[in-house]
């Protein structure tokens, strides 16, 4: 985003308390996605650790699963139409229940057995113990693969939502808050200029004053001075005919 990219704002103080009420809230919103995000990665990696390792662990045990199979078919024969006609209903089930992990849904299965076994008699005429052997590794085989299933499930989900985080974290970090701060900024460029323009503003109307209070001043000192003036020659006593006046002598 470009560094002048703000928000269309009227700038004011109560639009500055606004943004910056906001601009607070995108940082608290950008630090708790983060922590999330710390989080998800770790659980991330941990089901990834644990992925590889059961993958390398599946790999011995369905190498066992099938020369188990292969020493039963060899000690007891054909089995596969006796399993099929004893498999009533599934023995094994799988449950599912939710993990939450920050905010974050996944997707836990487990496998439990139910009912009695249905092949409890399957070699009794021979090789009952291979066939008890396979049974069991096989049963291992399944329970792994649940496990797997389970981890392969979270992976992608914790995947999708670490992107989605990124991605908010992102754009939190490298568009809301600078949109912000450059909002906030404009807003108190446009204030303090608004300020200094009311401060010019009102020098000149104090200078304006100072010269109309001069000249009114001016022109009272000059009318009070004409009127002391008048008053002082309305105030002078006028001569008495009475009073003995020297008069200048007459010459003939």
């Amino acid at each position: 985003m470009g560094s002048g990219d703000k928000i269309n704002v009227f700038p004011s103080r109560m639009i500055l308390s606004v943004m910056k009420v906001r601009l607070k809230g995108a940082q608290k919103g950008h630090s708790l996605l983060k922590k999330k995000s710390d989080a998800l990665t770790m659980k991330f990696r941990q089901t990834l650790k644990k992925i590889i390792d059961n993958k390398l662990v599946m790999g011995d045990v369905m190498k066992a699963v099938y020369f188990s199979l292969a020493e039963a078919a060899y000690s007891a024969g054909d089995i596969t139409q006796t399993v099929i006609q004893n498999a009533d209903k599934a023995q094994n089930k799988i449950k599912f229940q939710r993990d939450n992990v920050a905010g974050v849904q996944l997707t836990n299965f487990t496998m439990h057995t139910e009912g009695s076994d249905n092949y409890q008699l399957t070699g009794l005429g021979k090789g009952g113990q291979t066939v008890s052997r396979c049974k069991d590794t096989a049963q291992k085989a399944l329970k792994l693969l649940v496990e797997l299933a389970s981890l392969q499930t979270a992976f992608i989900t914790l995947d999708e939502a670490i992107k989605i985080t990124n991605r908010r974290v992102n754009g939190i970090e490298y568009v809301i808050i600078p949109r912000f701060e450059n909002t906030i900024a404009y807003v108190i460029e446009e204030l303090d200029e608004r300020d200094r323009e009311e401060f010019y503003r009102l020098k000149k109307i104090q200078d304006k004053k100072k010269i109309i209070r001069a000249k009114q001043k001016k022109l009272a000192d000059a009318l009070t001075k004409k009127e002391t003036d008048k008053a002082m020659s309305v105030d002078q006593p006028a001569r008495s005919i009475l009073e003995q006046q020297h008069d200048p002598d007459i010459m003939f």
